[in-house]
């Protein structure tokens, strides 16, 4: 399969105000691509908007959880880019808690967030990315849409139906010009767990322990993973591994389906418990 030229065509970025988005964003701009920058998030959007190399970048303040603002935003992105040939979604949250903490309405807050925000803005612009003569889409999944740890019920149920729709998703358009891709990072030092919501019922002192201590596990830089995102859109690819611990993580749990969480469960102690107090 060729690669894509993306110099002068437009990348769609979700998430693109901070983290990984922002990263992304500043990549593909090195490489010549015009952004159309996604995010609710006004102030972090313009100032990403202000860092990128090049001219013809965009800000579109959208709420991916509100299906019509999503709409109306693929339409004025189409309207401003006239070759979109990338969606990359980077948005998301996380959520800490147990499920005897967490509420129904926080976990379906999370689902909105990381699942039907994903599918919102890929349906919305999969007219437009059919115009482009290729195209490819790439969704952020995690390694948690791998294998699901103890005290994250709602980040793993949300990364599994991601992976779930962008693999559905590609063999829907196998035989078109728009290609689908996964990527699974394992971590990646952006702070999304420390940002992240924790359960209402959850002692505040040990969610920021327990986040804390996930966050010490994370050890691959921002830009590195965002180039290694780049070059899994340019190229194509239908599977992207980041970091060392997604490989293994992908390992384990395919040869071990039922019993990885037992290799998991201690280096992920502090960080999945959301019971005891510091």
């Amino acid at each position: 399969m060729p690669e894509l030229d993306v110099t002068g065509a437009t990348s769609v970025i979700t998430g693109a105000a901070a983290g990984m988005g922002a990263e992304v964003a500043r990549e593909l701009a090195r490489r010549g691509a015009r952004i159309a920058l996604v995010d609710r998030d006004a102030a972090g959007l313009a100032a990403v908007a202000q860092s990128l190399e090049g001219d013809g970048h965009t800000t579109h303040v959208v709420d991916l959880a509100d299906d019509a603002a999503v709409e109306a935003a693929a339409a004025e992105i189409a309207a401003h880019h006239p070759l979109v040939q990338t969606l990359i979604t980077c948005a998301g949250s996380s959520m800490l808690g147990s499920i005897d903490q967490l509420t129904m309405a926080e976990m379906r807050w999370l689902m909105d967030v990381n699942l039907w925000g994903t599918v919102s803005i890929t349906q919305a612009l999969l007219p437009a990315l059919r115009r482009a003569p290729a195209a490819h889409i790439t969704h952020l999944v995690s390694i948690y849409g791998l294998a699901a740890p103890a005290g994250r019920i709602p980040y793993a149920m949300s990364k599994f139906a991601v992976r779930g729709f962008t693999e559905a998703l590609r063999h829907e358009l196998e035989d078109g010009s728009v290609t689908v891709g996964a990527v699974y990072p394992a971590g990646v030092k952006t702070g999304i767990i420390l940002r992240g919501r924790y359960a209402a019922a959850l002692d505040p002192a040990i969610a920021q322990r327990a986040a804390a201590a996930q966050a010490k596990m994370y050890h691959t830089e921002p830009a590195h993973a965002a180039r290694r995102i780049v070059e899994a859109t340019v190229r194509r690819r239908p599977r992207t591994m980041i970091g060392r611990e997604a490989r293994l993580v992908d390992v384990l749990a395919r040869l071990a389906p039922t019993r990885y969480w037992a290799a998991m469960r201690r280096p992920l102690r502090a960080a999945v418990d959301t019971t005891t107090p510091i």
